[in-house]
């Protein structure tokens, strides 16, 4: 006998889809993805498969740099205790989520770096400088940390560098370009800062926030050989440089600028890096919720990468195909994807890459039954906004069109914060003291009856 089915009713999508997306976020718990690789006991300390000796150090101190900084550095004083001497924390202005003991806490600006975070990577650097052979450095990394931790090179200055950020990011390069140019303009980055803390021992405790999870992009690899070189940075200026407008001081630094430490250097012989989390791990926390919530579950990717407009475009695309033929996964069906992707900004609107996800999305899935898309940043803040991200559904644009919002000019104009927040399908969580990228949700209902 075939199965009979009975819709979803959107309330009982919308909350399905929440309780997946939280899940993701508890999965992502930077305090707790920590605990899980860093432990001490039989007189050594275990970093995830790297095992120290604590009568080969004098003293332990912590560098936590990203949106992640504070939950992972409460979860590095509990663990070390009294052995830790002290250090620096640097996160996103709003991201303070737990009580530091013995450690200095700067809030800085993100994605655009400000004074703040300049302060804070001098004193970093002159902790790493006062190191010897005798000490150990934990380095705490997550994502955000390449714009909290801004250390211009002599040849520029902290203006020149944020107006690079600034219109690169405008002009849509993705977080593996921007990273190269960040790293040879900084005097931290690019594996600077181990360069800095030698001879002392270093290990890196690294929250990825990016595709694929290579240590030398996660942060920019503070603590990590680089792959990339001035010449790469440069053709990056050169790829934008007819869209935007980059400052000649940007370039000559990079030109004239010293290579970034690279692999087999001596300076990272003592260096361990870690991960302790990732996009991967959320997705898959993801899943195990929506089969517990009955949805037969696919894992697209967790490598997502590319326009956003065109990347929401092909899974709306994929949704629409499940509910019409059940291919590739029958409803009630649940796709999940992560990654980070990039919005050209070409209008005066407000919003972020997740909300614009939606926004595309919900176009392309207008008047489609039982369906509905959630895309959210796991740091719970998505562009200049207040917002984690949005839901759409196969409704979004006549409810819209009703309350005389034109969802094509919407997304013309990059004003998906304002469609949204009219129609109250903002999801804002606040910050969640994670960054594990995005996650994309794509929900088809219909339940065995």
């Amino acid at each position: 006998m075939p199965s009979r089915f009975s819709k979803l009713t959107e309330k009982n999508l919308r909350r399905d889809a929440l309780a997946i997306f939280k899940a993701a976020l508890r999965a992502a718990d930077a305090g707790e993805a920590v605990r899980r690789h860093l432990q001490i006991g039989d007189s050594q300390l275990r970093a995830g498969p790297v095992r120290l000796r604590l009568n080969q150090f004098d003293r332990i101190y912590l560098i936590a740099v990203g949106k992640a900084a504070v939950p992972m550095a409460a979860s590095i004083e509990r663990i070390l205790g009294e052995r830790l001497c002290g250090g620096i924390v640097v996160t996103k202005h709003g991201h303070t989520s737990a009580r530091l003991r013995r450690l200095q806490l700067f809030e800085s600006s993100h994605p655009i770096p400000d004074e703040t975070g300049a302060q804070a990577a001098a004193a970093a650097a002159r902790l790493a400088r006062e190191l010897n052979a005798r000490d150990l450095l934990i380095a705490a990394v997550s994502g955000g940390a390449s714009a909290l931790l801004p250390a211009p090179l002599p040849l520029i200055t902290l203006a020149i560098k944020q107006t690079t950020t600034d219109r690169l990011l405008r002009a849509g390069a993705d977080i593996f370009e921007l990273n190269t140019v960040r790293k040879h303009l900084s005097a931290l980055k690019g594996g600077r800062f181990a360069a800095l803390a030698y001879p002392a021992t270093v290990v890196g405790l690294l929250l990825s926030d990016v595709i694929g999870d290579p240590v030398d992009v996660i942060g920019s690899g503070l603590t990590a050989p680089d792959d990339s070189t001035r010449q790469d940075a440069l053709r990056i200026l050169r790829k934008y440089a007819s869209r935007c407008e980059i400052p000649i001081e940007a370039w000559h630094a990079i030109e004239e600028g010293p290579e970034t430490p690279k692999a087999g250097d001596a300076i990272f012989a003592h260096v361990h890096n870690v991960i302790v989390g990732s996009n991967r791990l959320a997705l898959a926390a993801a899943a195990s919720e929506a089969k517990a919530r009955g949805y037969r579950t696919l894992v697209l990717s967790s490598s997502m990468q590319g326009e956003t407009r065109e990347i929401a475009l092909a899974h709306a695309q994929i949704l629409r195909e499940v509910i019409a033929s059940g291919n590739p996964v029958r409803p009630p069906a649940c796709l999940l994807a992560g990654g980070e992707t990039a919005v050209t900004v070409v209008g005066q609107g407000k919003g972020g890459r997740n909300q614009e996800f939606a926004l595309a999305a919900a176009i392309e899935i207008q008047s489609s039954p039982d369906c509905l898309v959630l895309s959210a940043g796991t740091d719970g803040t998505d562009g200049p906004t207040d917002a984690a991200g949005a839901v759409a559904t196969g409704d979004t644009v006549k409810h819209a069109r009703l309350m005389g919002l034109d969802a094509a000019q919407s997304l013309a104009e990059n004003d998906s914060y304002r469609f949204f927040d009219a129609l109250g399908d903002l999801i804002r969580t606040g910050p969640t003291g994670t960054n594990v990228m995005d996650i994309h949700l794509l929900l088809a209902g219909g339940r065995k009856s």
